[in-house]
């Protein structure tokens, strides 16, 4: 399997990032200098996203899973604390089902919704990636001006017009150039739902955090998440979307270091 691409920094007891659908370790730069201060920070790139070239077969949440056990395994990571967010918290939580020692910490996974959510979940993402893919040409444009920011991003983000526009276009540059954006989205939409834990059966501990005003993933899914993982905590991010690192990053970083501590 194919290397990952990934970024170090800081010093300490290792944490890995783990970002979302049609993102890359860019989409945690808001939280990355502070978690950096207390902890060595490795960022990745899952396959076919950012700098890590795709899978040579199937696309699906579990074989993305696969990856990221490899990558952790030949980088000596097998025990280290994750976070992921969105896709990549559906990610990490599947780990930590796996039997993943280190904690994991979840931001608005994925992966819990009923069947009407789903299909409002598919229905909007596949519209909104359309449209981005249609914008790329006036994105610089579009990402420059609060209002833009405001129209393109305001399902993720509570404050979309007070994001960093350079991050937003990094962000949304990511669902074109991405080449596993289009089968992740289908195995999200139509693969199989979180199947749990009994209580009593994961390794290590695992912390959710769940944005209040979230659109992706509504706060309702958090009463799922926490009857199907019965022994995870779990924690809101007031006036919090989609990604809390972006809307809430001071107390998203406290939220990782306490959980990881």
């Amino acid at each position: 399997m194919a290397a990952l691409n990934m970024e170090r920094t800081g010093t300490g007891k290792p944490l890995v990032l783990v970002h979302g659908l049609g993102s890359s370790i860019r989409n945690w730069d808001p939280v990355v200098p502070a978690l950096s201060a207390e902890r060595e920070v490795i960022a990745v790139d899952l396959p076919g996203f950012g700098a890590s070239a795709p899978l040579a077969g199937e696309v699906t949440i579990g074989t993305l899973t696969d990856a990221l056990q490899h990558f952790l395994r030949d980088t000596g990571l097998e025990n280290a604390d994750v976070v992921g967010s969105s896709m990549g918290a559906r990610i990490v939580i599947e780990l930590a089902r796996r039997g993943h020692a280190g904690t994991v910490v979840a931001l608005d996974p994925g992966g819990f919704w009923n069947d009407r959510q789903l299909a409002v979940f598919n229905a909007s993402i596949t519209a909104s990636i359309a449209l981005v893919r249609r914008l790329q040409p006036v994105l610089p444009f579009l990402t420059r001006h609060a209002a833009g920011r405001t129209a393109l991003l305001s399902q993720f983000s509570v404050r979309p017009w007070k994001l960093d526009p350079e991050q937003v276009m990094t962000e949304l540059r990511g669902f074109k150039t991405s080449p596993s954006v289009d089968d992740a989205r289908k195995s999200l939409a139509h693969g199989p739902k979180q199947p749990g834990a009994p209580r009593g059966s994961l390794k290590g501990r695992l912390a959710i955090g769940w944005g209040r005003q979230d659109k992706v993933t509504p706060a309702s899914q958090a009463a799922v998440a926490a009857e199907l993982y019965p022994d995870a905590t779990l924690h809101w991010f007031e006036s919090c979307g989609h990604f809390p690192h972006w809307d809430q990053p001071e107390a998203t970083v406290t939220f990782i270091l306490e959980q990881t501590a």
